[in-house]
């Protein structure tokens, strides 16, 4: 620009005279010619040829500036004019149009519309200034600020945006993803499945089906050699072309091609040697496209191909950036063994193994002694490579162990493995893992008199010591163990195992000797007794069948570290720990220790005998003891002793029991004598002991139950009805006789009065539940079901919060408003374990046999002790389960042993039931149920 302003400055003379050209110019007329000076024939000046200098304005030196001419700003163009761009859209289709666009784009819109309080104005104020370098500089400044702004929350914005986008998925599955089920199901088809499937019909038309206008026909040879013979042109390829181009000579001088000269005939063989010539000149190309590196191995291009595809998941551009990272590492610190095996494993993950392989020998060069690259390069190696890389580490490395146990791994015979060893000791004769590899290789002679050497150089290794005892006699293991002692006198296992030595050869009396020695030795020698370690022992003593050792153990620290009113708490979790462990032998010592400190603990006796019926044969002894330890505890005893024995046990504890009734006559123990009698089937002696128990307690329901039932037993109905009239008016408020009276009347067929009998209980006790219930029940087991429903109503009016009432309300619906009552039952009693067995039960009926199983299992978790839940479970799981699951259900009642429930009592309590077990009452409760719901 400066060039062709110092050119058109000889021509601006004057304001008049550029004016008068101007309008010459504008005008039309002819131009005119510049006058002759004399200064045309001088020579030209130097500067006249060079371009300007920077910021050199024309004319500025004379003054003559601020002149325009036409030349500058175009010609003059009315604003109604067409523009230059016949395609221009619409609005800049004239002159005006286009300088008020660029106008408006040049003017600012500093409109109140478009000012924010926060952010300014929503464009650039400064947009049309000049941007200067000191712009640009703090530019960069912001931008750098913005980067590390964005940086720092970067993770918690990728970290979101992940969980967006899991969000996303979970939400909008992809359809691979909503199939992947059923391609998975695939796998299970059979070839006969797979067979039977029907052909897909084609949906085209008959023209897309028959494409007769598509049909290809190969042209042949006969048609191209007629075609050449015309031609005079010819394509040949030329070896010494560096691209392999085409090459069109003159017929008289062309080079030998594709065809044979002169002839016209086509030569098969050279069309393949030109297509050789062509990949070879191609892949030549390719190799050498980098200066002094070989990129492409020409003759193993596709081999090397198949060898860099990965052979896992990860992503190849991570891979490269791990190989780059790595070749950082070795070359920055090449003596650091960690980056050669790294190295090594990702060419191994990637499937080189000959490049993992030579970069860990390499690492093995630069770190002789590292024991991990030797080791890592024996693993990588192939069977006699890896011995060869073992021998070679070894004479880097004749101290370590790790090396000469992995030189034994690599050995396949015995004798080689035995060899490798005792070379191994020779050189690291401290080891105790050499020493125990090679032991194991022998056989029990030879161990023995290679543990004899290993003790005499490992003489602190307990377990040489031990090993060397097992292996002795007798008496050389007693000297064995001594010596041991001596060596390391603050171990506990070499006095437990001298303890398992004399129990083993029948010293049993010296077993606590040695144990109680243990125990202040230790203490001597400033060792810590540890309660927990030693109880630990002594189930492995137990597990063992050292019996004696086990017991001695537990007497021995069972009260260490103990406060003296935590005794009896912590011992208890001490024995149900060892009988969740299997020791029950460790329990049982723990059990005989704590009734020694506790001789009148009825808890403890009663906590001994329920181990003692679950897991021995010594409960009755155990009781009877308990009898004469504590007689307080005589009644508690007698009625646990009654679920425990056979007929002959009770007959004699019958005795014992009418011995106790002058010192201990309370009504538990009447109570117990008449249900003894009654089960043994003496139906006299437990009426007349029932008649003298009322006598003393005739406030006492269960006497006036039991005499009723009994007389029902024998078809007396009469008495029956009297037993319960005489018990309802000495206990009016008592539920169960109501019950009993009222179904003895239904039983004889008297509806009225036993509907009679049920409103006058409810109107002695209000508000009962079992009432109504049985009011409900005896109505609808009489057909009135209007009666049953109405009475449902009023039940749950007065006990709007009643389990059994809204589980029995549930099965009196119709199927289609049941799961509406089980939603209005669940609401009022959300937690009662007769609502969860409802709706159990609920979904059992409508075959839903998942949500079945969670709600049985929610109930039993709830209410454990409830044997209806359980038997409806174990019902369940016979018609839907597996044994697995049934036999899960059997063990976890034996274990909740219920005691209540309104199938279960009927059965458990029954006489003839008094000496079954929880789980045959449970097969026997499953059996009688019938899925009428």
């Amino acid at each position: 620009m400066a060039s062709a302003a110092a050119k058109q400055a000889p021509k601006i003379v004057s304001k008049a005279s550029a004016g008068g050209a101007g309008a010459a110019g504008a005008g039309g007329g002819p131009p005119i010619m510049p006058l002759a000076s004399p200064l045309m024939g001088k020579k030209k000046k130097p500067f006249l040829g060079m371009p300007a200098p920077l910021g050199y304005v024309p004319g500025l030196g004379r003054g003559a500036t601020g002149f325009t001419t036409r030349s500058d700003i175009g010609p003059a163009r009315d604003a109604n004019d067409p523009v230059d761009d016949r395609h221009a859209p619409p609005g800049k289709r004239t002159v005006g149009d286009q300088m008020k666009k660029n106008q408006d784009d040049d003017d600012e819109d500093l409109n109140d519309t478009n000012y924010d309080e926060f952010n300014g104005y929503a464009g650039s104020l400064f947009s049309s200034g000049p941007y200067e370098k000191d712009d640009e500089e703090a530019d960069a400044i912001y931008a750098a600020l913005d980067k590390r702004m964005d940086e720092r929350r970067k993770e918690r914005r990728e970290l979101r945006e992940k969980e967006e986008i899991e969000k996303y998925r979970m939400e909008r599955p992809k359809i691979q993803q909503q199939f992947s089920d059923l391609k998975r199901k695939l796998a299970e088809v059979s070839e006969e499945e797979w067979l039977s499937i029907p052909e897909v019909g084609d949906a085209r038309n008959k023209r897309q089906r028959n494409p007769r206008y598509e049909k290809l026909t190969p042209v042949p040879d006969s048609f191209f050699s007629k075609h050449l013979q015309t031609g005079e042109n010819h394509t040949t390829v030329d070896p010494l072309q560096g691209l392999g181009g085409l090459n069109t000579p003159y017929p008289g001088s062309m080079t030998p091609g594709l065809m044979t000269p002169g002839t016209g005939e086509l030569d098969m063989r050279k069309i393949g040697q030109a297509r050789n010539t062509l990949m070879d000149m191609r892949l030549s190309q390719v190799s050498d496209s980098v200066s002094g590196q070989t990129v492409v191995d020409p003759k193993g291009y596709l081999t090397d191909l198949n060898s860099m595809i990965p052979t896992h998941g990860g992503d190849i551009s991570d891979i490269k950036k791990a190989r780059l990272l790595l070749k950082s590492v070795r070359e920055t610190n090449p003596h650091h063994p960690p980056a050669w095996i790294a190295s090594a494993r990702l060419e191994e993950v990637t499937g080189k193994l000959q490049v993992a392989r030579n970069l860990i020998m390499k690492g093995t060069e630069m770190c002789p002694k590292s024991e991990d690259v030797w080791l890592e390069a024996a693993r990588l190696q192939p069977g006699d490579t890896a011995k060869a890389v073992v021998a070679q580490a070894v004479r880097h490395l004749p101290q370590s162990v790790r090396i000469y146990i992995r030189a034994a791994e690599l050995e396949t015979d015995v004798r080689a493995k035995k060899r490798v060893l005792r070379k191994a000791l020779e050189n690291v004769s401290k080891s105790v893992r050499l020493w125990k590899t090679a032991v194991e290789l022998e056989e029990p002679e030879d161990a023995r008199i290679m543990l004899s050497r290993a003790v005499e150089c490992c003489p602190t290794s307990v377990e040489l010591w031990l090993a060397l005892a097992r292996l002795e006699t007798y008496e050389n293991a007693r000297r064995v163990l001594n010596k041991a002692r001596e060596n390391i006198p603050t171990d506990r296992h070499i006095w437990i195992t001298a303890a398992k030595l004399e129990e083993a050869n029948g010293n049993t009396q010296m077993v606590d000797k040695i144990i109680d020695r243990a125990i202040t030795s230790l203490r001597a020698n400033g060792v810590e007794i540890n309660r927990e370690q030693w109880i630990q022992d002594a189930e492995e003593c137990d597990k063992a069948g050292s019996v004696a050792t086990c017991q001695a153990v537990i007497r021995a620290v069972i009260g260490i570290g103990i406060e003296e009113e935590d005794r009896k708490h912590t011992w208890m979790e001490d024995a149900d720990s060892c009988v969740a462990h299997g020791a029950l032998e460790c329990a049982r010592a723990i059990y005989a220790h704590a009734l020694q400190v506790f001789p009148s603990k009825k808890s403890v006796w009663l906590r001994a005998a329920y181990f003692e019926k679950n897991h021995g044969t010594r409960a009755r002894r155990l009781l009877a003891k308990a009898r004469s330890s504590a007689p307080t505890a005589r009644v508690s005893v007698c009625e646990k002793e009654s679920s425990f024995y056979n007929l002959s046990i009770f007959l004699r504890f019958r005795l014992e029991v009418f011995l106790h009734l002058e010192t201990v006559s309370t009504h538990p123990v009447f109570m117990k004598s008449v249900k003894l009698e009654w089960v043994l089937g003496n139906i006299e002696a437990a009426q007349e002991l029932c008649t003298e128990a009322l006598k003393h307690y005739e406030d006492f329901p269960k006497l006036w139950m039991m005499r009723g039932q009994i007389e029902e037993q024998c078809e007396n109905m009469d008495k029956a009805r009297e037993a319960y009239n005489q018990g309802l008016k000495k206990c009016p408020h008592s539920v169960p006789l109501w019950l009993l009276l009222s179904r003895l009347e239904e039983r004889v067929g008297q509806l009225t009065r036993a509907r009679a009998i049920l409103e006058k209980a409810r109107l002695k006790n209000p508000q009962s539940p079992e009432l109504w219930l049985e009011s409900v029940r005896l109505e609808f087991r009489a057909g009135l079901k209007n009666i049953a429903n109405t009475l449902m109503a009023k039940a749950l009016q007065e006990c709007p919060n009643s389990g059994i009432l809204w589980a029995e309300a549930v099965f009196l619906e119709a199927r289609p408003q049941r799961k509406t009552k089980s939603v209005d039952a669940l609401k009022k009693c959300e937690h009662d374990p007769h609502v969860l067995l409802a709706v159990a039960k609920l979904f059992w009926s409508e075959r839903k046999i998942t949500k079945a199983r969670e709600w049985f299992l929610r109930t039993v978790k709830i209410e454990p002790d409830l044997g209806d839940a359980w038997a409806l479970f174990y019902k369940f799981e016979l018609q839907h389960g597996t044994e697995e699951q049934q036999e899960e259900v059997r063990k976890r009642c034996e274990n909740a042993e219920p005691r209540h429930g309104e199938l279960w009592c009927a059965e458990s309590k029954h006489v003839l039931n008094w000496q079954k077990k929880t789980g045959e009452i449970l097969a026997q409760v499953a059996s009688k149920i019938k899925n009428t719901f």
